[in-house]
C-alpha cells in the first residue's frame, strides 16, 4: 500500500472542502423566509443566561434596540447588569431583584414580583422600538405556575414582526418548546460547583 503524497493530500482536502462548501450553500439558498425567531435557551447545564448576552452583543453590534428582563435573580447585582447600567444605557434592563425563591420562602411576594417584572416583559415585547427581546430565567415562572401560561405564550405571539425573543431557563413547558422557533439544550455535563468549587466572580455571575 503506497501512502499519499502531500499533491494527494491536498487534492482530498480540496475536493471535501468543496463539497461541503456546496452543502452550505444549498442549505443558504434553501433558508429564504424573513422573519423574526423566539430561541428558547434550556437545558441543566452552564451557559443558558451566557449565550443570551452573546446575542445581546451581537445584535447592538448592528446598531439594534435592545430590551433585557430577567426572573429569578439574587439580590446582588449580576457582572451583566453592572457592565449594561455602566456600559451600556441604551439597554432597556430590568430585574426582578427579589432574590431566588428558595431564599424568599414566600409565594405569594414571589407571585407579586413575578407580575410585576412580567408588566415590563410585556410592554418590551408590544414596543417595535426593540428588535430583541431577553427574557432571562423566564421558564422558572411557568413552572412554578407564577405567570398564566397561556397570556406569556399569547403575548409572545402577538409581538412586532420583526422583534426576535430569547428564553432563558429550566423546563418552561411543551407549549413554550414548540412556539420556539430555535430550541438549544445545554447539557450538564461537569461543573466545578458540584466539586466544591465556590461560584466565580465574572465566570459564574
Amino acid at each position: 500500500m503506497t501512502k499519499d503524497t502531500k499533491a494527494d493530500k491536498n487534492e482530498k482536502h480540496k475536493a471535501a472542502m468543496k463539497k461541503q462548501q456546496e452543502n452550505v450553500h444549498e442549505s443558504i439558498e434553501r433558508a429564504n423566509v424573513e422573519k423574526s425567531v423566539v430561541v428558547l435557551l434550556t437545558g441543566n447545564g452552564k451557559g443558558k443566561s451566557s449565550s443570551a448576552f452573546g446575542m445581546v452583543m451581537r445584535a447592538l453590534g448592528y446598531g439594534q434596540k435592545v430590551a433585557v428582563i430577567q426572573f429569578i435573580k439574587g439580590v446582588q447585582k449580576s457582572g451583566e447588569e453592572l457592565f449594561i447600567a455602566n456600559h451600556l444605557p441604551e439597554v432597556f434592563f430590568y430585574q426582578m431583584n427579589t432574590g431566588f425563591t428558595w431564599d424568599t420562602q414566600d409565594r405569594s411576594k414571589d407571585e407579586q414580583a413575578a407580575r410585576k417584572t412580567w408588566e415590563k416583559a410585556a410592554q418590551a415585547l408590544s414596543n417595535p422600538e426593540y428588535d430583541l427581546v431577553v427574557l432571562d430565567e423566564l421558564t422558572y415562572m411557568l413552572s412554578f405556575k407564577y405567570l398564566d401560561e397561556q397570556t406569556v405564550l399569547e403575548t409572545i405571539n402577538a409581538r412586532p414582526e420583526h422583534q426576535s425573543v430569547v428564553i432563558t431557563g429550566r423546563g418552561g413547558g411543551a407549549q413554550l418548546r414548540n412556539l420556539a422557533d430555535t430550541v438549544s439544550e445545554v447539557k450538564d455535563v461537569k461543573h466545578a460547583f458540584n466539586d466544591g468549587v465556590a461560584a466565580r466572580k465574572g465566570v459564574d455571575f
